[in-house]
């Protein structure tokens, strides 16, 4: 009979059982080492979002308080993208930077109403994901510049009723200021940052192709983050 057998006070195990344990230590360190770099791969990115805290910079456009506060910035490569009379003249070549208030607030409208529709220079914090920007002002800094003071807005196109799948996200947190600011772990979070007049976004996750933002208004255009909040599936 050639079995080998384990001894475990003597000083040296069986040469067969010593190979035997060995090749087991050499696969699960291979293991260790595999199985946390394949769930990993495995995982979905959370995106790349930006939050420049403590980077305050100037910002010069027209602004807005409809359906949420944001400010119309003239869009590079337009030609006289140095002035903010393109904006004033054609809507459509301006970008729109949604405005919000530090912490979970979004900006008082009736408190900036005497600046709808007019040029304004204010101070505040880039926050960005892909081509969405949002700046999160520093109270008290937006002015009244002497640059034209009143602007159209850009035309309506009715697309007709559609159906939509998504999820409902605060767009500050979502943009940038937290990471990732989405799902059931960041509902609590949502919820408060939408009740403090943040604007609420449908974030429409395509299988094929980039994820749509989507801002709630009303059918007149109005504000909805009391409606999110308190609406039943």
């Amino acid at each position: 009979m050639n079995d080998e057998f384990y001894i475990g006070w003597e000083a040296k195990a069986a040469p067969g059982i010593g190979k035997t344990l060995r090749k087991a230590v050499v696969c699960l360190l291979v293991l260790a080492v595999l199985v946390p770099v394949l769930l990993a791969m495995s995982q979905r990115m959370i995106g790349v979002s930006v939050f420049e805290w403590g980077a305050v910079k100037s910002f010069t456009g027209v602004l807005r308080t409809q359906p949420y506060p944001h400010l119309l910035v003239p869009r590079p490569g337009t030609n006289d993208y140095h002035t903010l009379q393109s904006v004033i003249n054609s809507p459509a070549s301006a970008s729109a930077y949604h405005l919000v208030a530090p912490w979970k607030f979004g900006l008082d409208r009736a408190s900036i109403a005497t600046f709808d529709g007019k040029s304004v220079s204010l101070k505040g914090t880039l926050i960005y994901r892909g081509n969405q920007t949002m700046i999160e002002v520093m109270p008290d800094s937006i002015r009244a510049t002497n640059t034209a003071s009143t602007i159209g807005l850009p035309s309506v196109v009715p697309l007709g009723r559609q159906t939509l799948l998504g999820e409902i996200v605060d767009s500050k947190c979502f943009l940038g200021v937290m990471n990732p600011g989405h799902l059931t772990p960041h509902r609590a979070c949502a919820i408060r940052c939408i009740s403090g007049g943040v604007p609420p976004v449908l974030l429409v996750r395509q299988k094929d192709g980039p994820a749509i933002y989507l801002l709630l208004v009303s059918a007149d255009g109005k504000p909805v983050n009391k409606q999110v909040l308190y609406s039943r599936a």
